[in-house]
């Protein structure tokens, strides 16, 4: 396994195929292909510099999708982190966000944010393990502070932050 490195635009395609290929043990083909729609071409066009990869001779192993905020300019957003179900459990995920985490505070971020759906304890686990605080929402689900049609009509989410200590 190589190491990380900044994303590339021309990276758009493959990823874009490995949510969709990643995700179908656990959702339908369509709800995959639906998944993969968060990930449009502009990320990488705006964001390859702040998003990160991780590949092998056979190609992309995992992704951070992430970004320094225009309008608030302490922070730093990531918003999609996919790694090779093969790999999971093996800290890629955790060096994917660490490096994200140093190259933020270099560039002055002091807060990272995320977000997941209240479904995804996974997510909501792991988030927590990285040092992330759940911010208080509206209402609780299984015990977890959500923020009520954060993304849509129904689409409720977890929404996190994590302090970062000054490079």
């Amino acid at each position: 396994m190589s190491g990380v490195r900044q994303a590339r635009v021309e990276d758009h395609r493959a990823i874009v195929e490995r949510v969709q290929s990643w995700w179908a043990d656990s959702r339908t083909p369509t709800q995959a292909w639906e998944l993969s729609l968060l990930l449009p071409k502009l990320f990488l066009q705006h964001f390859a510099r702040t998003s990160l990869v991780v590949e092998d001779d056979s190609g992309i192993r995992a992704f951070l999708v992430g970004f320094h905020s225009a309008d608030a300019a302490d922070e730093a957003y990531i918003h999609f982190v996919g790694v090779d179900p093969q790999l999971r459990g093996t800290g890629t995920a955790r060096s994917l966000y660490t490096t994200f985490f140093a190259q933020a505070a270099k560039e002055g971020r002091r807060t990272v944010r995320a977000i997941t759906s209240p479904t995804n304890t996974g997510s909501i686990a792991f988030h927590r393990a990285m040092g992330f605080t759940v911010e208080p929402g509206d209402r609780e689900v299984d015990g977890v502070s959500v923020h009520s049609d954060y993304d849509g009509p129904g689409q409720h989410r977890v929404c996190f932050r994590r302090e970062l200590e000054p490079a």
